[in-house]
This record gives C-alpha cells, structure tokens and sequence, in this order.
C-alpha cells in the first residue's frame, strides 16, 4: 500500500472515531466553549469576525428582512404613508440597537432594499398603466420614460429599480415621509 494512501485511511479512521467521542449538545450544557459563544452571538445580534469588528450576525439579518417584508408587503391594502410610518417605528428600534456596528455596507445595502421594497408597493397600489403613466409625469419623469415603465411587461419589483421609478420617487421623498436612514452620517 502507498504511504499516502496509508495517510488517507488513517485520517479517515481517526475522523469517525472523533466523531463518536465527541461531545453533543444536551440540556446539561456539555456544549463545547466556543459554540456556546457562536449561538450567543447570533442570539444578540452581532458577530465578531476575524478582523475584529463588530458586524450584524446573518440570522438577525434574515430577521430584519422578514419582518420589512410583512410591512412592506404589496397586497397589504395600507396607504404608503401609514405603511412608511409603521415600517419608521420598527426601523427606529433596529437602528438604536444595530447602528453601532462597524459594517457600514449592510447598513446601507439594507437600506437601499428597504427603499425598493416601498417603491415596488407604490407602483403596485398605482394599479394600471394609465394611473401609472399619469403618476410618474406629476412627478416629473418624462413623457418617453414614463410610458416605457408604464407599459412594461415587468413586475413590480424589477420596475422598483428602474430609472423612471428612481427619478419619480427619489430618497428624499421617502425622508419627507419620515423613513430614517439606517447608515448614520458620521
């Protein structure tokens, strides 16, 4: 037999017999030091990685995606005011408690999402192409651009990220609607 595959068997035999030896998770916390740490983490909300800095943990990420989803949900039958007011109070509570990390890209890719998500339900409450067309000429989108976005076959959430749609309803107009911005201006 081959010296390296010699090696292979012998990891593979001290592999499984690790693993049966190993320590489970149990209620009498015979979990190992450094999962208890992980699962506190992500338990709070934020993760330390390898460079030190204090990031949003993954699961608290998924969280904060869910629940703008339930308040940003298109067929939810609430006017955008109402509906950017409710979605201003949870992110209000989720900025004071993850406005400190040292990640500033999720903070702001978030924030970018979260905008999207409103302008998809906006022009899902605009309901038809002629409401729609007549939406976007009031808020100064050209005659050619606005019937372009009126009369596609896209959906609401690809148009959210169209030109037509980011000249109609700017950043600021969602500011003056009271939405805060999650990336602080330091």
């Amino acid at each position: 037999m081959s010296d390296k595959r010699q090696n292979n068997q012998l990891e593979l035999a001290f592999r499984e017999e690790s693993r049966s030896e190993a320590p489970t998770a149990s209620a009498e916390g015979t979990e190992s030091h450094p999962a208890k740490r992980r699962s506190e983490s992500s338990a709070i909300g934020f993760t330390i990685g390898k460079t030190l800095k204090r990031r949003i943990a993954p699961k608290a990420v998924v969280r904060f995606k869910e629940r703008v989803r339930e308040l940003t949900s298109r067929t939810r039958g609430v006017s955008i005011e109402r509906m950017t007011e409710e979605l201003a109070r949870y992110l209000r509570g989720w900025i004071g408690y993850f406005g400190h990390c040292e990640t500033p890209s999720v903070l702001q890719s978030l924030e970018q999402w979260t905008r999207r998500r409103l302008r998809s339900a906006i022009w899902k409450q605009w309901k038809r192409g002629t409401k729609r067309f007549a939406a976007l000429q009031k808020r100064g989108v050209g005659k050619d651009l606005a019937a372009k976005a009126a009369g596609s076959a896209h959906g609401p959430w690809q148009l959210a990220n169209s030109p037509a749609l980011a000249i109609a309803l700017p950043n600021a107009y969602f500011a003056s609607l009271g939405l805060p911005p999650l990336t602080a201006s330091r």
